[in-house]
């Protein structure tokens, strides 16, 4: 059955199912990617030791704005606001999309996180993947910002652009056609984006390269955990308020 609720029940349910996502990916990231965190800063700060040599003191360095204990406890502050303002976002993606789909309310809701986590994460992570402490030159933060940027709006029009695809095919008698005709429209939009935009690559060649990809895929299950169960909270709270509905319209008319 399609959405029918209007839009601000909507944006209640993208808030409460973006909520449930971003505590739980709060989860999910301070017991897998707070230890690869705390790993990555002992190397920062035994780097910034042996620099004592040219002269430089602990006494010179600025004291961090927030301790490890506050950054701590501000994860699940950050994952759950992040997850409301998405939660948001969702709802209307879902009000937008709901008018040029036929598709049930449920199986949207997984479309468009499935959408989402790949524009949003996917395809800015496989071009320019998360890196831990220690990594980077703090000269080049805002190229890299607006390098990712450049590529969360590529990872949108690809998926725009698979959408666009999918809908013209959707008549098509073949299968193998409706599928394909997604796929190959988002892997040329972003083929063409990768080769475009430069690579960066500031990993230390003595940077351990374990502890680089496990905090890596860390941070990508994190995200991945965020967008999944958004796509499938909201899909349960839209079942969940058709059959209270159906329930509530079966009684009326008795």
């Amino acid at each position: 059955m399609p959405l029918v609720d209007n839009f601000t029940k909507l944006l209640i349910r993208g808030l409460l199912a973006g909520l449930i996502a971003g505590i739980l990916a709060g989860g999910v990231a301070f017991v897998l990617g707070e230890p690869h965190v705390n790993a990555a800063i002992a190397i920062e700060e035994a780097n910034s030791a042996a620099g004592e040599t040219a002269g430089h003191t602990h006494g010179d360095e600025e004291a961090p704005l927030v301790s490890r204990d506050g950054q701590r406890a501000g994860l699940f502050l950050a994952t759950s606001l992040a997850g409301l303002a998405l939660g948001a976002i969702f709802a209307v993606v879902a009000n937008y999309a709901r008018r040029i789909t036929t598709m049930s309310g449920p199986f949207l809701a997984m479309a468009i996180a499935l959408g989402g986590w790949l524009a949003i994460e996917a395809v800015p992570f496989f071009k320019y993947p998360a890196n831990p402490p220690a990594v980077g030159d703090p000269d080049t933060i805002n190229q890299r910002t607006w390098l990712w940027l450049a590529t969360v709006i590529l990872g949108l029009l690809a998926v725009t652009a698979a959408a666009a695809a999918a809908k013209a095919v959707s008549a098509h008698e073949f299968l193998s056609v409706r599928v394909a005709a997604p796929v190959a429209a988002f892997l040329v939009i972003v083929a063409i984006g990768y080769v475009s935009l430069p690579t960066i690559n500031e990993v230390g060649d003595d940077f351990p390269a374990t502890l680089l990809w496990e905090f890596r895929l860390s941070s990508l299950a994190t995200q991945a955990t965020l967008w999944l169960v958004l796509g499938l909270a909201f899909a349960f709270l839209t079942e969940r308020a058709t059959k209270n509905a159906e329930v509530a319209k079966k009684y009326a008319l008795r």
